[in-house]
């Protein structure tokens, strides 16, 4: 029986050490089909061929697990020893980006939630940091040492702050501002784009600027796009060369509850129009539209001021309706138990200062006028009025030319703006010159130029055979005027269609009859007609100016007239104000009075078709409702322009 294991094993010297020679069980527990019951009976084929495929030099090899290659074992210990030191590098970057991962994923993967889901957490989130105030995300007070233009402004400035240095400041500098961009490099570092007052600033989050690394990835875990942050830190700059704050700590003020819209902006217009505060967040160029509109009213104001007039204030509801031609708007006083009229200007009230010996008073404020929506109309607008007593409509022209030629050379530094009359999407425009002196036309004389025919004498323009003319005159040149055709408003619809048409630069029309000013004073030397000019740009009346009728007199039977034209349907005709008529009794200087509208103008300032564009809540149709023919008619260019941006 020996003498036959011997000779098994002698066969195999290469597996077998001598160390199985000393320890034949542990040798022979690693033999599986070794029969150890019966030793001279021989081992199964299976075993034989299974050993004897293995010549000496394989022998030697060992199996990569991993590659499946037969390699030596020094070099199957290398692989190992690397895979393993991999391995943990892998674990531990896994670990360690945790915090960064959380960060990315709150921001990236929030702005892929539709809206109504990030809503829904984002206010879950806020509503639990109310209860536990950690933190507060609606503090009372966050001190701001410098708004960020001061700060651009101040260290912006070309080589104050070297590229890639932050510069040591005896204060840290507070600043706050909307995120309007967030990017996350790593779980310690963290980069905003912040924005106040219409300007963008970089904020530079480290971990290494902050007193400790938790209280760092803890307050830039909860900022999201929209919030209002405020931070601390001092004047850096990137290595790219960006201005930029290198923050110690990051404050929420404010978050933002909803998503802000991508990088595409805010492009629905009606949203745009109904939500202006996010038009406002998204948009710069809106802001622009209104910053430029602040200083329109400021240079008006200033304007005026200089020339010694007295700003003031008149009711904006009254028991009359006067001062223009429009249909206005009713209300109700409980008190008083009787209807009131929105005021449809303020004219009446101002001349009455005059009376009083204001001698140059002004006003600027809305109106309300019943009329339709369209692109140039809203129902209530912005306009200036003033009244200078010891002038006429010719010192008024002058002054209109100053003031306004004056405005544009201060907001743009020149005369000339262009203009897109159907909005920017739109290849038709113009280029507006407001450089004086502006062009002129009468009103008779052109119509008969334009027209070819001889029109009735002025002072015959208010009667029946007039209107017969009128109407024969409408009709031929196909000028649609709806009911009551007045002789006023028959005169209104020719002059819009052959003489405003041709008025883009800035233009006067004057020589109106007196049917269709009941407040102007008649002229001084043409019988019929009156002492009044329009003012028109880019075929669109901005300004309106008389020299003031002072003639009690004269004024009722124009007040009576008016009251006739009303009985014949025409809505906007006004009535008879005693009180007013009283006030000139007592005598109103020679007076030259005018009105600016400023919506109009500030829109061919900025260049907005619309004129929701240049307010910040236009009226708008209850939302479900149909928008009317002109409504819609209205919205599409501004609608063009947008889906063209």
């Amino acid at each position: 029986m020996i003498t036959g294991l011997a000779r098994r094993v002698n066969i195999f010297p290469p597996l077998i050490s001598s160390a199985a020679h000393q320890q034949p069980s542990r040798f022979l527990a690693r033999r599986p089909s070794l029969p150890l019951t019966c030793p001279n009976a021989p081992p199964p084929a299976s075993y034989h061929n299974r050993l004897f495929s293995m010549s000496a030099p394989d022998a030697a090899l060992h199996k990569d697990e991993v590659t499946g290659e037969m390699i030596s074992k020094g070099e199957l210990k290398r692989r190992q020893k690397q895979r393993q030191k991999e391995a943990e590098k892998a674990a531990k970057a896994a670990a360690a980006p945790a915090v960064v991962a959380k960060a990315k994923a709150g921001a990236d993967a929030d702005a892929e939630l539709d809206p109504t889901k990030y809503y829904e957490m984002r206010s879950a989130a806020i509503k639990k940091f109310r209860e536990t105030k950690q933190p507060d995300p609606y503090p009372h007070k966050f001190h701001v040492s410098a708004g960020i233009p001061q700060f651009v402004r101040e260290w912006g400035v070309e080589g104050k702050v070297p590229e890639g240095q932050t510069v040591e400041v005896e204060q840290p500098i507070t600043l706050a501002g909307r995120v309007v961009s967030m990017r996350s490099n790593s779980a310690k570092l963290r980069f905003y784009d912040i924005r106040a007052d219409g300007v963008k600033v970089q904020v530079l989050a480290q971990a290494q600027n902050a007193p400790n690394l938790d209280d760092f990835i803890a307050s830039n875990d909860i900022i999201r796009r929209g919030d209002i942050i405020g931070v601390t830190g001092k004047p850096s700059r990137t290595k790219a060369g960006e201005l930029s704050i290198a923050v110690s700590e990051v404050k929420l003020l404010s978050p933002c509850l909803h998503q802000l819209p991508g990088r595409e902006g805010l492009v629905d217009v009606e949203t745009r129009y109904r939500k202006r505060y996010l038009d406002l967040i998204v948009n710069n160029n809106t802001r622009d539209i209104f910053i430029t509109r602040s200083k329109v009213i400021n240079y008006i104001r200033k304007y005026l001021d200089s020339l010694g007039f007295l700003e003031v204030e008149t009711p904006m509801m009254s028991l009359m309706a006067g001062g223009a031609t429009a249909k206005p708007f009713i209300t109700h006083h409980n008190d008083l138990k009787l209807d009131q009229y929105m005021r449809i200007a303020p004219e009446l009230y101002l001349k009455e200062l005059v009376v009083g010996g204001l001698d140059r008073v002004f006003e600027i404020g809305r109106v309300f006028r019943n009329e339709q929506i369209d692109m140039t109309h809203n129902p209530e607008f912005s306009i200036c009025e003033f009244y200078m007593a010891y002038a006429d409509m010719y010192d008024l022209m002058d002054m209109t030319e100053s003031m306004i030629s004056g405005m544009v050379k201060y907001l743009t530094g020149g005369t000339k703006v262009t203009f897109h009359p159907k909005g920017k999407a739109d290849e038709k425009s113009y280029e507006i010159d407001f450089a004086t002196p502006w062009k002129r036309f009468d009103m008779i004389e052109e119509l008969e130029k334009q027209l070819g025919v001889k029109f009735p004498p002025g002072d015959t323009l208010h009667t029946e055979e007039a209107n017969k003319f009128l109407r024969d005159i409408c009709a031929k040149h196909n000028v649609d005027c709806s009911e009551p055709k007045t002789n006023a408003r028959l005169l209104d619809k020719l002059v819009g269609d052959f003489i405003e048409v041709q008025c883009i630069n800035p233009s006067f029309i004057v020589g109106h009859p007196q049917v269709m000013s009941p407040l102007a004073k008649y002229h001084r030397s043409r019988p019929g007609l009156c002492e009044r000019f329009e003012c028109f740009v880019a075929t669109k009346e901005i300004c309106n100016s008389y020299t003031e009728l002072n003639d009690p007199f004269d004024q009722r039977e124009r007040f009576e007239e008016q009251v006739r034209q009303k009985e014949q349907g025409d809505d906007e005709a006004q009535g008879v104000d005693e009180t007013f008529l009283n006030a000139l009794e007592y005598g109103l200087p020679p007076t030259g009075g005018w009105g600016l509208g400023i919506d109009r103008l500030v829109m061919f300032l900025t260049d907005s078709a619309n004129i929701k564009e240049v307010l910040l809540f236009p009226a708008m149709r209850p939302l479900g409702q149909n928008p009317t023919a002109t409504e819609a008619a209205a919205a599409a260019p501004a609608a063009a322009a947008e889906e063209k941006a």
